[in-house]
């Protein structure tokens, strides 16, 4: 389920609370730092398919909604021919018949902790925006339509609801870790469901990378350094933020360690995530210390990758 761009995120997190934690640092050694990696990659698992429920939740009620206009004492036909298009919207029902989504939310009774005031609030919202309107009116179903509607719903109105972001404050200790990297794997999901496997918070290649990633840098850490020091005299040393040199030593794991990801991938990887989740300058100076050691390490033939196009 998670990419490996997660995955350097999640490891870029977890080193930087270690480097903050210094003097407290045995309480993260050994196998724990795995552990502790697997449970932060499934809190985030956890969270997006907390959100995708209550999207398939709000589209449901569309029924409920139906069934309370038409017991009213006082009866409208405007209430009778009440619209329920949404509740069999194609790809909430994609996500209802995911296996993968029914066994965690049965195993993390995902249900029993939707809030149905909240619901009924976004989806009472809902039915007065044009958006909505536009989308009843359409006689046929269409892949293009469906998709839209559900993640108006979900950047719109669930997104920007109040009770329902503090209601996920108080759930999720993770969430402003996670909220970026949630909101665009539900994006992900709900444009190619197929595309993840909710079940599986990480693939076991996958999870050999994260491993992998996180205790070379741990180990290769002075080596590591001896590498970036010479590079930081042209910047200012009191500037530069803790996250961008965690951010460089792992790109250079990378770029020494792993063979079969190509420089110019890592490079880039790591000049983004260092604009997402640092300062302004973090991606001119990333790229500048990386590409710099690239050069002198390709010169001295010390970085080997396999070429598969080979």
């Amino acid at each position: 389920m998670i990419s490996r761009r997660n995955i350097r995120v999640k490891v870029m997190q977890l080193l930087y609370a270690v480097d903050v934690m210094k003097p407290e640092k045995p309480l993260f050694a050994g196998g724990d730092l795995s552990k502790t990696l697997l449970q932060q990659i499934d809190q985030t698992r956890a969270l997006v398919v907390y959100l995708l429920d209550n999207l398939v939740h709000i589209a449901g009620y569309a029924e409920k909604h139906a069934r309370q206009l038409a017991s009213k004492h006082i009866v409208t036909s405007a209430d009778l021919a009440f619209n329920i298009k949404l509740a069999g919207n194609e790809v909430i029902w994609k996500i209802k018949e995911d296996t993968g989504f029914q066994n965690v939310i049965s195993i993390e009774k995902t249900d029993s902790q939707i809030d149905p005031e909240i619901i009924k609030k976004i989806f009472l919202e809902l039915i007065t925006t044009a958006t909505y309107q536009d989308y009843i009116a359409q006689q046929n179903r269409d892949k293009k339509s469906e998709s839209a509607i559900i993640s108006f719903i979900f950047t719109n109105l669930l997104l920007t609801h109040e009770g329902f972001l503090s209601q996920l404050e108080e759930r999720f200790a993770n969430l402003d870790d996670d909220a970026e990297m949630a909101e665009q794997m539900v994006m992900q999901y709900l444009h190619k469901p197929s595309s993840m496997h909710l079940d599986q918070s990480v693939a076991p290649d996958k999870w050999q990378y994260a491993r992998q990633l996180l205790h070379t840098v741990m180990e290769k850490e002075d080596y590591l350094m001896e590498l970036i020091k010479p590079k930081l005299k042209n910047w200012d040393s009191d500037r530069i933020a803790l996250i961008d040199m965690v951010l460089l030593k792992m790109g250079l794991t990378e770029l020494l360690y792993f063979e079969t990801i190509p420089t110019k991938v890592t490079i880039n990887e790591y000049i983004d995530i260092a604009k997402d989740y640092s300062t302004q300058q973090s991606g001119q100076f990333v790229n500048g210390i990386l590409d710099s050691i690239h050069k002198e390490l390709i010169s001295q033939n010390k970085i080997q990758k396999v070429d598969f196009k080979k």
